[in-house]
């Protein structure tokens, strides 16, 4: 299986938006519902939030519900996520990752993890 790649980080204001990709093969993506999830320097790996293979359900983490959109175009084998009023305890490394367990947020539920792209929101 082929690592899924992250883009679209980058360097913005405190109150200013960034659309992450993850791009994926089919063979990484198809059938799977996938997550993202964010590591600050000095801490564990976060959940963030995750979609369904179908239907679109997500699960968002409470501290970006209502901020964060999670979505994904299964033709491209594509998650996006639309990160929005940004606040500066948002910087860290962002990662998509696959969902190998039915539930659960722990990053130990998801595998074939991309090698991330940095957010950093400046106050």
């Amino acid at each position: 299986q082929v690592q899924p790649v992250e883009s679209g980080g980058g360097l913005v204001q405190a109150g200013g938006s960034l659309r992450l990709s993850c791009a994926a093969s089919g063979q990484t993506f198809s059938r799977y519902g996938m997550g993202w999830f964010r590591q600050a320097p000095g801490k564990e790996r976060e959940f963030v939030v995750a979609i369904s293979w179908i239907g679109g359900i997500t699960y968002y983490a409470d501290s970006v519900k209502g901020r964060f959109t999670i979505s994904r175009d299964n033709a491209k084998n594509t998650v996006y996520l639309q990160l929005n009023s940004l606040k500066p305890e948002d910087t860290a490394v962002y990662y998509c990752g696959r969902r190998r367990l039915a539930v659960g947020t722990a990053a130990s539920s998801f595998d074939s993890w991309g090698q991330g792209t940095q957010v950093t929101v400046s106050s």
